[in-house]
């Protein structure tokens, strides 16, 4: 992981636990190219707000085709889809949806069929809250994350419309309008405004990045170096234990120092900080209108 920088000249909201289910009938969406993205940039989050009392639901938009330890694409395909399945199960999601766009392609599809699709899905689950990555956030070589934050960036405003897409009435998906958004930080020295304590889930997400056996750098790596250390007649005392405990220790190790590091700055243990939006406010007219506005003469 990397050092990470607030965003200038921006007060930096500290967001953090809460008892009962202040979110309760309220729904949240995370929308990731690739298995690992979730686990890694949102993992406490989206496990804090489900026990908070939103409903979740995960947007796969790639197969993940080449993220993968096995020389067939079949079935790098397959042990993806079965771990994004299992990770929806971890951290609490209500359904996943694959998109199925090709990995590593995603900026040659079609930015207005996957607009379209996103559309509807956020119109039909009348999605409150999103999870993704930032549609302006710089040094992103990926062209899978930035083409899917664009394509959720540009839905999500245009889902609360009335005119666009107006076969989705017909059918009964009216329009609604998302009212916040978490923009993930997933290169160094991308900017945030909040930070999220999620010293409470940091064991979910530990449990979330172990899913991902097939890519990403949790999963087996644990499990990997124990045995390349022991081929050298080495040992590590923390990677002791089977597979499983080796391949948590390792994440808890080594990928949580940002968010220990980034908690410790606020006076928390862990935290994950995000670029977010929240409910529109007040404009100048309406503000003036509220304060000035009088009855009609009778």
């Amino acid at each position: 992981m990397f050092p990470i920088d607030p965003q200038p000249d921006s007060p930096v909201v500290v967001e953090g636990p809460v008892t009962g289910k202040p979110h309760a009938g309220k729904v949240l969406a995370a929308i990731q190219p690739h298995a690992d993205d979730i686990p890694l940039f949102c993992g406490g989050t989206i496990a804090k707000l489900v026990e908070e009392g939103y409903t979740a639901y995960l947007i796969q938009t790639t197969n993940d085709e080449n993220c993968g330890p096995t020389p067939s694409i079949g079935e790098t395909i397959l042990s993806n889809e079965r771990e994004v399945e299992e990770l929806g199960r971890v951290l609490g999601f209500q359904r996943v949806f694959n998109l199925g766009y090709r990995n590593h392609r995603m900026d040659g599809e079609s930015a207005l069929e996957l607009r379209a699709r996103l559309i509807f899905l956020f119109r039909a689950l009348k999605v409150d809250t999103l999870f993704t990555f930032n549609p302006w956030g710089h040094w992103e070589e990926n062209p899978d994350h930035w083409f899917t934050a664009q394509a959720v960036e540009a839905a999500r405003w245009m889902a609360g419309m009335d005119k666009d897409y107006p076969e989705h009435f017909v059918a009964g998906v009216l329009p609604h309008t998302v009212q916040e958004r978490y923009y993930w930080v997933a290169r160094h020295r991308q900017p945030f405004n909040r930070v999220v304590d999620v010293s409470a889930h940091v064991e979910t997400k530990v449990a979330a990045i172990s899913v991902n056996k097939a890519q990403g750098p949790g999963g087996s790596t644990g499990s990997r170096l124990k045995a390349e250390l022991a081929a050298r007649n080495l040992r590590l005392p923390e990677l002791d234990g089977d597979a499983e405990t080796t391949d948590r220790a390792y994440i808890r190790r080594f990928l949580l120092t940002a968010d220990r590091d980034l908690g410790a700055t606020y006076g928390i243990a862990y935290a994950e900080p995000f670029y977010y939006f929240g409910p529109e406010t007040l404009t100048e007219v309406d503000d003036y209108v509220a304060r000035h506005a009088v009855p009609l003469d009778p």
